[in-house]
C-alpha cells in the first residue's frame, strides 16, 4: 500500500503500474545529507526564550546591587577566593568582585566599569536603569513585539531625555570663586552622602574640593595621591599640598641625616648603592689572599666613586628605586644629605612630575638638568608612620590626601568614596552644569516622555511609556532602601512635577518630598547623561541578541607527564 502522497502523484500523472512503483521506491529512499557546522557538544539557544533568559540574568545582577542605592543604601561584604574581605556599597566595586559568567549579564558589569572610569559616580544608578528598562520590555517580548521596534523607541526616548537634561540644567558661574567653591562642595557632599563616611561628608567635601582646586587646568587625576594609615579617627585625615609618601626601609645612620631642607636639589636614581654579594652572581677563583683583597678593594672603590659623583652633583636628597645600603646611608649622613631607597614606582613618578628631574641609571651624568627641586622638604611623623613631604613643587601642582581610620577595609572603602567624590568635582569643573539629585531629574524626564508619547501614533507610544516608567525606579528604590512607602511618595512627586516642581525629589531625612535643588542635593548633569546613555545602549544591545552559541569546554583528560632522561634514565 503506497503512501497517500505517492498514490496521489500516480493518479495525477496516470503512469503505468510498473513505472509508478519504481518512482515510489526512488522517492521514498531519498534522504537529505546531514550537515554538521559546529563541534559536537556546542550549546546553541535562540529565539524568544533565549532573549527572555538574558533579561532574567540581568535582573539577577540588578538585584545584587539594588539595595546599595542612595544615602540609606546597605553595604555588601564580599569575600574572594583568597579570603580577602571587601565591604562596599559602590556598584562598580561589587560587580568587579562578583565572578559573573553569564555572557549577557557581563554587559551590566561593563557599563558599571565605564561609568566609574568616565564619571566616577552613578555606577549603581546605571545598572539599575539598564535592568529596569529590560524588565519593562519583558512582557512586550513575550507578547510577540519585535525587539527592533523597542530599540528604536528607546533610542528616541534617550535623545529626548538628554535634551531635557541640558534644557533644565543650571550653569555654574566660574567667575565667582566663592560661589564656585560652594557648588563644588555641595556636589562632593551629594556623592559622599550615600557612602560609608556620610557622617563626615562636610569634612571630606572640603578636602576633596581643595585637592581638585590645587591641580592645574587639565585636572590630572594621578596628581592626587591617597595614602592610608591605620589608627586614629577620620577627622585626623589631612590634605598635604605636595608629594608625600611613607618612609622606606633604612639602615643604621639614617637618624643622623637632616630631616628638613629649604630649596634642595633632588637626585632620582635607579642605582643600587650597596655592596653586592658577588657569590650570588658570579664565580671568581683566586689563588692567594692578595688577589681576594684586590677584589674587595675594587668593590669598595666602585661604590665610593658612585657616592662621590652624587655628592659632587650638589644633590641634597637622594631617592632610588633600588636599595641604598648602610655604607651609603652613613656616607650621606656625614655630608648632611638625605637618602631613601626602595621607593615605589608610583611615588617616583609623582615626584618627577611635581619636582622635575629624571630617573638616572648612572651616577656619571648627574647635572642640574636632571635634578629636581622643591621649596620645602621635611620628614614628618603622622600616626605611627613617618612620611617624606615634598612641598612647593614648581613643575606641576600636586597634593596628597592622608587618610586615618580604624580597620583596613574601612580605609579602603573611604579611599573608594573619595575617588568618586574627586571624579564628581572634576566633572563639575569641566562641564559646568548641575542638576538636583534624589530622583528629581528622573521623574521630570519621565513626565516629559509621557507627554511626548501621547503625541505619537502607533506602538512606539507604548514603548516610550515603558521607558518613562522605567526611569521611576530611582526614586522608588530610594524610598524602599530608606524604609518608606514608595507608592505614597511617588504619587506626591508625580503630582508636584505635574504642577511644575521640576526639582522635587525624595527627602530621605524627613520621609517626604522636598525641593532638592534648594536642599543642595546637586549632581553634575554629565553623571545623569552618561548613566542614561550607557543604560539605554546596554538594554538595546541585550535586546538585539536572539541567539547564544557556547563552544564546548575541552574535556580531554591530560595524560601523565612524559618522563625525561634526567639522571641517566631512558625514555
Amino acid at each position: 500500500m503506497p503512501p497517500v502522497g505517492a498514490s496521489w502523484r500516480i493518479n495525477k500523472l496516470h503512469l503505468p503500474p510498473v513505472f509508478a512503483s519504481l518512482c515510489l521506491t526512488s522517492t521514498s529512499s531519498f534522504q537529505q545529507p546531514q550537515i554538521i557546522l559546529m563541534k559536537e557538544g556546542t550549546d546553541s539557544s535562540q529565539g524568544k526564550p533565549q532573549l527572555i533568559s538574558n533579561i532574567n540574568a540581568c535582573s539577577v545582577v540588578v538585584d545584587a546591587v539594588r539595595t546599595t542605592l542612595g544615602p540609606r543604601g546597605m553595604d555588601k561584604l564580599i569575600v574572594d577566593n583568597k579570603g580577602q574581605a571587601t565591604i562596599s556599597n559602590d556598584g562598580a566595586t561589587i560587580l568587579k568582585q562578583l565572578d559573573i559568567v553569564h555572557p549577557a549579564a557581563k554587559t551590566l558589569v561593563d557599563i558599571a566599569k565605564s561609568q566609574d572610569a568616565e564619571v566616577g559616580d552613578g555606577t549603581t544608578t546605571v545598572v539599575l536603569l539598564a535592568g529596569t528598562l529590560l524588565e519593562q520590555c519583558k512582557h512586550l517580548i513575550e507578547e510577540g513585539v519585535h525587539p527592533h521596534a523597542i530599540i528604536k523607541a528607546f533610542r528616541r526616548s534617550t535623545n529626548l531625555a538628554i535634551e531635557k537634561i541640558n534644557e533644565i540644567a543650571v550653569k555654574i558661574n566660574k567667575n565667582d570663586p566663592v560661589e564656585l567653591r560652594s557648588i563644588l562642595e555641595k556636589c562632593a557632599g551629594t556623592s559622599l552622602n550615600s557612602k560609608l563616611i556620610h557622617q563626615q561628608k562636610d569634612f571630606f567635601a572640603k578636602i576633596v574640593v581643595d585637592a581638585v582646586m590645587s591641580l592645574d587646568i587639565l585636572l590630572p587625576l594621578d596628581m592626587i595621591g591617597i595614602k592610608k594609615i591605620t589608627g586614629g579617627s577620620l577627622e585626623e585625615s589631612r590634605l598635604i599640598d605636595g608629594v608625600a609618601f611613607k618612609k622606606t626601609f633604612s639602615y643604621a645612620g639614617f637618624e643622623m641625616q637632616p630631616k628638613h631642607y629649604e630649596n634642595p636639589k633632588i637626585a632620582l636614581l635607579n642605582i643600587e648603592l650597596e655592596l653586592k654579594a658577588e657569590r650570588d652572581n658570579a664565580e671568581i677563583r683566586v689563588t692567594n689572599v692578595e688577589e681576594y683583597q684586590k677584589i674587595v678593594d675594587t668593590e669598595w672603590k666602585i661604590l665610593y666613586e658612585k657616592l662621590d659623583l652624587i655628592h659632587k652633583s650638589g644633590a641634597k636628597i637622594v631617592m632610588s628605586k633600588l636599595p641604598i645600603g648602610d655604607v651609603a646611608t652613613q656616607y650621606f649622613a656625614d655630608r648632611d644629605m638625605f637618602c631613601a631607597g626602595r621607593v615605589v614606582e608610583q611615588d617616583m613618578r609623582r615626584t618627577i612630575k611635581g619636582c622635575g628631574g629624571a630617573i638616572m641609571s648612572t651616577a656619571h651624568d648627574l647635572c642640574d638638568d636632571v635634578l629636581g627641586t622643591c621649596e620645602n622638604f621635611e620628614e614628618r611623623q603622622i600616626g605611627a608612620e613617618r612620611f617624606n613631604l615634598f612641598m612647593g613643587c614648581p613643575h606641576a601642582k600636586t597634593c596628597t590626601i592622608v587618610l586615618r581610620g580604624g580597620a583596613e577595609q574601612f580605609l579602603e572603602e573611604t579611599e573608594r568614596s573619595l575617588h568618586d567624590a574627586i571624579m564628581i568635582v572634576r566633572r563639575a569643573l569641566k562641564h559646568d552644569a548641575v542638576v538636583a539629585g534624589g530622583g528629581a531629574v528622573e521623574l521630570e524626564i519621565s513626565r516629559h516622555l509621557r507627554e511626548n508619547s501621547r503625541s505619537i501614533a502607533g506602538k512606539e507610544q507604548l514603548f516610550m511609556a515603558a521607558y518613562a516608567k522605567g526611569l521611576e525606579v530611582i526614586p522608588r528604590q530610594l524610598c524602599d532602601n530608606a524604609g518608606f512607602d514608595s507608592t505614597i511618595i511617588l504619587n506626591k512627586l508625580r503630582a508636584r512635577h505635574a504642577e511644575g516642581g521640576k526639582w522635587f525629589g525624595v527627602d530621605v531625612l524627613n520621609e517626604d518630598i522636598a525641593d532638592n535643588f534648594k536642599a543642595c542635593v546637586w549632581e553634575p548633569a554629565l553623571v545623569k547623561i552618561n548613566a542614561l546613555t550607557a543604560a539605554s545602549e546596554a538594554a538595546c544591545l541585550i535586546l538585539s541578541v536572539d541567539e547564544t552559541i557556547k563552544s564546548p569546554r575541552s574535556t580531554a583528560e591530560e595524560g601523565p607527564p612524559m618522563q625525561g632522561r634526567g639522571r641517566g634514565r631512558p625514555m
